[in-house]
């Protein structure tokens, strides 16, 4: 099965909802899927979500979570949005959860971060995968997101825990946020490999390809620029700027209309392109690590689910996320055998 890239139309739509409330437009469509979470909440009672089907393997918990405590007698429903990372990392939850002998209920692939969110809400599904940032953001309605990647995280952990009774478990150093991604043979011939470096360039060759609202969002590329000493204007010309809608620009990067592309710093095709994203070593864009969340209740009741997740978050950074979401989005395989073969790789399964 080859499921929708992160960048497909749906997926476009998920991120001008979950990426940031502070850009205006974003904040209006999150309102309006809540509207329509909360009319179907009203209506139903409930947002009647379906298992996602499919067959998720289990397997015998092996190396570091061998000696977890069994969750026998468990009966634990797993979310997740509807985009391959997403997924792919609820799949994951599944087979460790059914691995350590808890009965799961698989409903990942909601659509929509709204729907997603009022399902946890709500109750009907009792742990996810979710991003700080959004968490912080979105979620939680603040207007500016905090640089520092474990400030953002414990200050979203101690108010959706005190505010809507979720756990949030330590974050994976995987950050799925905006970057942006060159070539390698641009980066051999700048010899540049992050931001900062932006300045080296000759103002000709600063060619950027963007959405068009990164283009003067305070927290998009006029913001990026200025923070980097290139201000649009006077160090990089509008004329530098290729507009492409998001899923276009992975290509176009990588065949030279520009040389440096807006992306998601976790989406496969930056592997399958062979391009290399700059460092924002100035911390400009938001933090979006992510974290499994669960429900308080679920927590008290069996605490060992924070030991059966914390060795496998810390394996889940930038590089692992790109080959696993590669593996899916571009080489067609299913995310539960993506899921599987990586926890076994790593051994925590066997």
């Amino acid at each position: 099965m080859r499921l929708a890239s992160r960048h497909t139309a749906e997926v476009a739509e998920l991120h001008e909802v979950t990426r940031s409330t502070t850009r205006p437009r974003r904040r209006r469509a999150l309102v309006a899927l809540a509207g329509a979470a909360a009319v179907a909440f009203t209506t139903t009672g409930c947002l009647g979500l379906g298992t996602a089907g499919g067959y998720v393997p289990s397997a015998e918990l092996a190396g570091a979570l061998s000696q977890t405590k069994p969750l026998d007698g468990a009966s634990i429903s797993i979310g997740s949005k509807n985009f391959t990372e997403n997924i792919l990392l609820g799949k994951m939850a599944i087979i460790l959860l059914k691995s350590d002998g808890a009965k799961v209920k698989d409903l990942t692939n909601i659509p929509g971060s709204a729907s997603a969110r009022q399902a946890m809400l709500d109750g009907q599904i009792d742990a996810m995968w979710e991003y700080t940032g959004t968490g912080w953001i979105t979620y939680l309605g603040h207007e500016n997101p905090i640089p520092n990647s474990h400030k953002q995280y414990v200050a979203v952990r101690d108010e959706d825990e005190k505010k809507n009774h979720l756990v949030w478990l330590p974050p994976a150093p995987m950050n799925n946020t905006y970057g942006f991604a060159i070539t390698q043979k641009v980066a051999k011939k700048f010899n540049i490999t992050k931001l900062s470096q932006l300045s080296k360039v000759p103002k000709s060759q600063r060619t950027f390809c963007v959405e068009s609202e990164l283009i003067n969002r305070p927290d998009g590329l006029k913001g990026m620029l200025k923070k980097y000493d290139v201000p649009l204007g006077s160090g990089v010309p509008r004329s530098n700027l290729r507009v492409y809608q998001t899923g276009a620009i992975y290509d176009a990067t990588a065949h030279g209309k520009c040389n440096f592309g807006e992306v998601f710093t976790t989406d496969g095709r930056i592997v399958a392109l062979h391009l290399k994203v700059l460092a924002d070593d100035r911390n400009f864009f938001p933090k979006y690590n992510v974290s499994f969340v669960v429900q308080d209740s679920m927590m008290k009741k069996y605490p060992q689910i924070a030991k059966l997740f914390a060795p496998v978050s810390k394996k889940l950074t930038n590089p692992v996320l790109l080959k696993l979401n590669a593996a899916v989005d571009v080489d067609g395989k299913e995310p539960a055998d993506v899921a599987y073969d990586w926890l076994k790789k790593e051994g925590f399964i066997k």
